[in-house]
């Protein structure tokens, strides 16, 4: 009980820095501390009830990838079908490294690998989309000048965002290239620390930590492209035009 006290004074000592520096994120910042509460304590309920029965596995990562869809969803404000278009990126990476993983053995069918891994997959995935796409929608919105330039000089609408196309990919893997890079170095990773803990071999857990942090890295930059590539065409109208995403 310590633990969680401690953590909800941090909570509340970022709510107050939030305040004082105005940064309009307080609300969020609370419902996402709150939500990770209740969500984690029911979880930590059904969650023997999940691991013994198959369907339940299955039903419970299709709840995870419906709710990481809903969450990148909302970061792609303005653009048509976001939900959709996200939940397609988030898919396709997620299936990019469970896919494999799952075929090659690396990791068993039963729920009490499955849903584990498979949530670590899609959390990754929903991660890239949600920062490529917000990232991509944000660049387009500021430079529509430049892009309407381009248009102007006959660019095809491809190539006129294909710039902030690519640095938005990019910004979008950052986070999960800087987590490989320096896994053990800055950090033990969730991974590693819950099998030690759980009393696996440290040998063990590093490398069970190493296949899921190698597969992420796979997994993100699927995601983040299909984000991208997918919020381009919703964006992109007749007669090579671009749409300018609204703040919907």
């Amino acid at each position: 009980m310590t633990q969680v006290l401690v953590a909800l004074g941090l909570v509340a000592g970022a709510l107050g820095l939030v305040g004082w520096l105005r940064l309009g994120i307080g609300r969020e910042l609370a419902v996402a501390a709150l939500r990770a509460a209740v969500q984690l304590a029911v979880v930590g309920a059904v969650v023997t009830a999940i691991f013994d029965s198959a369907g339940l596995g299955a039903a419970f990562v299709a709840v995870m990838a419906c709710a990481a869809t809903v969450t990148s969803g909302r970061r792609l404000r303005g653009v048509p079908g976001a939900w959709v278009r996200a939940g397609a990126a988030i898919l396709a990476g997620a299936l990019t490294g469970l896919v494999p993983l799952l075929v090659a053995g690396a990791f068993s069918t039963r729920p009490r690998e499955l849903v584990p891994v498979a949530g670590i997959l899609i959390g990754g995935a929903m991660v890239a989309a949600s920062v490529t796409g917000s990232r991509l929608v944000a660049s387009l919105r500021e430079g529509v000048a430049d892009v309407e330039a381009r248009l102007a000089l006959g660019v095809p609408a491809s190539e006129a965002v294909a710039p902030r196309l690519r640095g938005a990919i990019v910004t979008g893997v950052v986070p999960v290239m800087d987590q490989t890079k320096n896994a053990g170095l800055v950090t033990l990773p969730g991974t590693f620390v819950g099998l030690v803990l759980g009393g696996a071999s440290p040998a063990e857990a590093a490398r069970v930590q190493l296949t899921v942090l190698l597969a992420l890295l796979a997994v993100e930059l699927v995601a983040a492209l299909v984000v991208a590539r997918l919020v381009v065409a919703g964006l992109t109208l007749p007669g090579e035009r671009v749409a300018v995403p609204g703040e919907g």
